[in-house]
């Protein structure tokens, strides 16, 4: 499913964007029971379904992921959600909630035995400045993978000796358990699912079956990529442990602070400081652009504030809707010091704005008189 196709994860689970963890989790549990294969043999929309709810609760019961869904939607996550590729992955992960096999029979649910699992996902940082951040970038990152230990081809096993069946749960990698009237269906505490135990480990992996190995890979960034958002690469993390698809890896990017522009999503925000001749008079102020310095016209009268908005000079948008604005906001920049010539010519402005008082200026002082009491006034006779 496309990310312009997937549903509103809260819809998905029917609960309020304010629902607590334990309201998420029976939100699940109900749709989990509602859609599980083996009360819907045959039915492709059901299983649709049932992939659909664990992706929403796996997100939406995970603090951090489901902070940045709230914020960003489905763009901001990037892939970060796991992916479930079929149901063995989800009674892999969420399994023990609800049972593999809680409605019993000979369905899907208590007919899967052993199974592989996909290898496990990696994350790593990524940090670029904003400029790379608004034009996209590629970049190469470094990280420690599961390789296939070449010394007992993967098994764990010293000298390429065979493995044995789990004696607890003689080899099927899943354990049935009886509730009340309801069998419930579990991943294997012995084995974890794999159905087989080594006797005796392998030296050089001591048994993983894997060893680590440093690798580098490419990253494309997206045009318009924010502080915190992930990538997913499909099939760069570890290497399943029993023969399953590898993990993915999800590079976390941070985008540095910039020393002139603060960014608000996709718009950019820059405060120019002018002279106050500037601001009276007006004239042609140069201000910095994600392309270079630009002149921009400023109005005469323009006071601290004001704000000059260059439309579409702002960042993209990672998800190909409309470029965010520059917006270029006006500080009026009082010199502590002056010269001499300089405090001489300020003083004869100043009796100059003395003598010719500015409507709104006049304005206020008309209002200042009606403010004091009558015996605040000061006496005639004084």
């Amino acid at each position: 499913m496309s990310m312009t196709e997937k549903r509103c994860y809260y819809e998905i689970l029917n609960v309020e964007q304010t629902a607590s963890t334990d309201e998420i989790s029976v939100a699940y549990r109900r749709r989990a029971i509602q859609y599980h294969p083996d009360k819907n043999p045959g039915d492709e929309a059901a299983i649709d379904h049932f992939k659909e709810a664990a992706e929403a609760f796996e997100i939406l019961s995970d603090t951090e992921k489901r902070s940045r869904y709230d914020r960003y939607g489905h763009a901001g996550l990037e892939g970060g959600g796991q992916q479930f590729h079929d149901l063995s992955d989800i009674f892999e992960a969420f399994g023990d909630m609800f049972g593999g096999g809680v409605f019993g029979g000979s369905g899907s649910g208590s007919g899967r035995g052993r199974r592989t699992r996909r290898g496990a996902d990696i994350e790593c940082d990524l940090t670029i400045d904003l400029f790379a951040a608004a034009r996209g970038v590629e970049k190469q990152v470094s990280f420690a993978q599961h390789r296939c230990c070449g010394d007992c081809q993967g098994n764990g096993a010293a000298g390429g000796t065979a493995l044995e069946a789990c004696q607890y749960c003689g080899g099927h990698g899943q354990v049935i358990q009886s509730r009340g009237i309801l069998r419930m269906q579990t991943t294997c505490p012995s084995c974890h699912g794999v159905g087989s135990t080594i006797r005796e480990k392998c030296g050089s992996c001591r048994g993983e079956g894997y060893q680590e190995e440093v690798v580098a890979c490419d990253v494309a960034i997206p045009a318009g990529i924010d502080d915190q958002m992930r990538i997913r690469l499909t099939g760069q993390g570890h290497l399943s442990s029993s023969g399953g698809p590898s993990g993915d890896l999800y590079c976390l990017v941070h985008v540095e602070k910039h020393s002139l522009f603060t960014r608000q999503g996709n718009h950019l925000i820059c405060r120019v400081p002018i002279t106050y001749s500037q601001a009276v008079l007006g004239g042609t102020v140069e201000i910095p652009t994600l392309d270079g310095p630009e002149g921009i016209e400023i109005k005469s009268g323009t006071r601290a504030g004001d704000v000059v908005k260059l439309s579409r000079r702002g960042m993209p948008d990672p998800r190909g809707r409309r470029t965010g604005d520059l917006h270029i906001q006006i500080d009026i920049d009082v010199p502590k010091k002056l010269s001499s010539e300089q405090e001489q010519l300020i003083r004869e402005l100043a009796d100059l704005e003395l003598s010719h008082v500015t409507p709104h200026r006049k304005s206020f002082l008309d209002k200042l008189k009606g403010y004091f009491a009558p015996e605040d006034q000061p006496d005639s006779d004084d």
